[in-house]
């Protein structure tokens, strides 16, 4: 018996039930049909079935959202690119019908309706958009194909560095699947590190570079069978140097994130935890993540593959080692994460390794597509790992009461349960003005949250927040957790947010809303003053057992600069300055142009402070053109002199006018010497000269 097939869902959004009476009439038979009777009843429709529908039939004029709203929120949404929109009215060639157009409507349906032309213009329509998702399906291969063949190229370098290395050709390819395996298991562990599913990918792909520095080691030295001698040791530890100069040499790329993630990587996975490592030293989370990860991952298939000189360990004896601390010292929560996991771990290994890497990028893809027309095939795919990140994000939580803001329209939708338990609609237009809302969560709770949202990035994009509801006669605590979500332009912009909220004590809801441009200084990319002096105090705030230092940095005799090489070659200066800055640092550390020559840099350290800022300082001095840039620094400590972004700043503002009257090109800490300097009459303080440039 041949089985029936599923018919294909529409849903007739209009404020007259008559007229959805005989759309529904003319189409139940080969259609299912859904009906709304106005635009916020259509949006609560699309968005329970939003994976299920196949067309929308939607009027113009309808009370308390018309149709252009439910427009702007399906493109906002991404759900325009994905289900064709047909719009009713009964004026054909109105300004009304060209509006809705523009806003990616795909026909017109005019009133009076025919139903011949009816079934004709939504069967027509349903055919061009499966034409259409058959082109994604095609283009989506293509993009498999060509990350299958990245993928091939990668496994042909490693296999002749490998080969070189007398080592077997998978080490290179079983690093980057455990550092992606890791990476994927911390992220779901802590958010400590704000790790993103791209962030994780561009890791994993640079980790295959993490021993190119061996292609300027003599092969005598790579391939000997017995132990090196203290000489030929010293010589082998030059990898990780050579292969950071290797990427900083490059005389292009310099800007991407994938050359600044592999530089980190190369430079330090020989560095350990107990700051025991090489070259630098480093220790603790100075070391970037990216570079902790792939040590550890580096290590473990050392230890289970054969080496010219030793057989392999089994997977049992690798773990007990590691843990032992026979291998060095590595990040504890790597160390549980690998613990944690170690079947699963195993499984893995024994898979087609790029197989697995393919498939979890291209889960992950949200933009590279179409090109030259492709707003459909970038939104769709948008939309696809926008979908998986909200699907993620809420089933991490559980017992929990679930929302979702968006900025245009403004709009909060409840969970179901939640909207029934507070007593709310599941759908409230303009949520800062809803009195019904507001009595719930509060303005100083609102305000509170508005604050955190502002403080968030694309980085760091989840926040939480505790605070009081009030409902059912009582106020009850808790525990928001939001994610931003943020535009893919160059300066990201803030489009929304998902949220789930918990009850502290015993169970309950919360919403969110809305944040701005993140402010950055638009010569060098860099964090300006004002967003940063906020995203300080944040941070200070939320890591109470953390030490910070505040670097304020000038560059030396800058007018002089700009009077004898002119403005373009200081806005050079200031650009290059800001990039070795980023290059110099941690990717959770923030570089700051505050205006003019003055830069910051705010390090979190539980470490050796003194040599980190020595390291930084080198190469904030560089050679430009053949014209030589020196710069003062002074240097605040948040255990010295307080946890307030102002007290730092007026203690660094010291020791860099301290640094300026040692004669220049010097480094001063901030110490109980310079307080007349701090308690002087700030107008005559002797400022560094020449707030010239950009």
């Amino acid at each position: 018996m041949q089985k029936k097939q599923k018919k294909q869902k529409i849903l007739i959004v209009d404020d007259s039930e008559m007229n959805r009476s005989i759309l529904a009439d003319m189409l139940m038979d080969d259609y299912e049909v859904l009906e709304a009777e106005d635009g916020v009843q259509g949006l609560a429709v699309l968005r329970s079935h939003i994976g299920e529908l196949s067309l929308v039939l939607l009027d113009i004029v309808m009370p308390r959202m018309d149709g252009f709203g439910v427009l702007e929120a399906m493109n906002n949404n991404g759900w325009i690119e994905e289900l064709p929109t047909i719009i009713i009215s009964a004026e054909n060639g109105s300004t009304q019908v060209e509006r809705a157009y523009e806003l990616g409507a795909t026909d017109f349906i005019a009133r009076p309706f025919d139903a011949l032309i009816v079934r004709r213009r939504v069967v027509n329509t349903l055919l061009l958009y499966a034409k259409q998702k058959r082109l994604i399906g095609m283009v989506e291969e293509q993009l498999y194909e060509k990350e299958r063949h990245s993928d091939l190229m990668i496994d042909i370098l490693s296999h002749i560095m490998e080969f070189r290395n007398g080592e077997s050709g998978l080490h290179i390819l079983h690093v980057r699947m455990l550092t992606d395996f890791l990476l994927s298991h911390l992220m779901r562990k802590t958010d400590k590190y704000g790790l993103t599913m791209s962030e994780v990918s561009i890791i994993s792909t640079a980790s295959a570079l993490h021993d190119i520095g061996k292609l300027a080691i003599d092969e005598k030295i790579l391939n000997k069978p017995g132990r090196l001698t203290n000489e030929e040791f010293e010589i082998m530890k030059g990898h990780s140097m050579l292969g950071a100069n290797m990427l900083s040499d490059l005389p292009v790329h310099q800007q991407e994130k994938l050359v600044k993630v592999a530089y980190e990587i190369c430079r330090w996975h020989h560095e350990r935890y107990d700051g025991r490592g090489y070259p630098d030293g480093l220790k603790g989370d100075e070391i970037p993540i990216s570079a902790q990860v792939v040590a550890l991952a580096d290590v473990y298939d050392a230890l289970t593959s054969e080496r010219v000189y030793k057989p392999p360990y089994t997977h049992e004896e690798a773990l007990r080692m590691i843990v032992a601390g026979e291998c060095g010292a590595f990040n504890p929560l790597l160390m549980e994460c690998l613990q944690e996991n170690a079947t699963k771990l195993l499984r893995a290994l024994e898979k087609d390794v790029n197989e697995d890497l393919r498939r979890r990028k291209l889960n992950s893809i949200s933009e590279e597509m179409l090109k030259g027309d492709g707003g459909v095939s970038q939104r769709t795919l948008r939309l696809l790992d926008r979908e998986r990140m909200r699907n993620n994000f809420f089933a991490s939580m559980t017992d929990t009461i679930q929302f979702e803001y968006s900025v245009k329209p403004p709009m909060v939708t409840l969970s179901a349960y939640g909207a029934k338990k507070l007593g709310l609609d599941e759908i409230i237009m303009n949520p800062a003005q809803d009195e019904k809302l507001m009595s719930v969560i509060g303005e100083d709770t609102w305000n509170q949250l508005a604050l955190k949202l502002r403080t968030s990035s694309p980085e760091r994009p989840e926040v939480r927040l505790d605070c009081p509801l009030q409902y059912g006669g009582a106020v009850r605590w808790h525990r928001v957790t939001s994610r931003s979500l943020w535009s893919d332009d160059m300066v990201p912009e803030f489009e929304g947010a998902l949220g789930s909220v918990m009850d502290i004590h015993d169970a309950h809801l919360q919403m969110e809303e809305l944040v701005q441009k993140a402010a950055r200084d638009p010569l060098t990319g860099l964090m300006n003053r004002a967003s940063a002096r906020e995203q300080i105090e944040i941070r200070m705030q939320d890591r109470p057992e953390s030490h910070y230092a505040l670097m304020e940095i000038d560059i030396d005799d800058f007018k002089k600069i700009n009077d004898v090489y002119g403005h373009m070659f200081g806005d050079k200066v200031l650009q290059q300055l800001g990039r070795n800055m980023r290059n110099s640092v941690r990717s959770s550390d923030m570089c700051i142009r505050a205006g003019g020559e003055e830069f910051f840099i705010l390090l979190e350290y539980n470490y050796d402070i003194e040599r980190t800022v020595e390291r930084i300082f080198s190469k904030l001095c560089f050679d430009c053109d053949g014209c030589s840039i020196t710069v003062s620094v002074g240097v605040a400590l948040s255990e010295t002199v307080g946890r307030s972004y102002e007290s730092m700043y007026r203690a660094a503002d010291a020791a860099l006018y301290a640094s300026k009257r040692s004669g220049k090109k010097q480094i001063h800490f901030y110490d109980p010497s310079m307080k007349n300097i701090l308690d002087a009459d700030p107008a005559s303080k002797p400022k560094s000269a020449g707030k010239g440039g950009a």
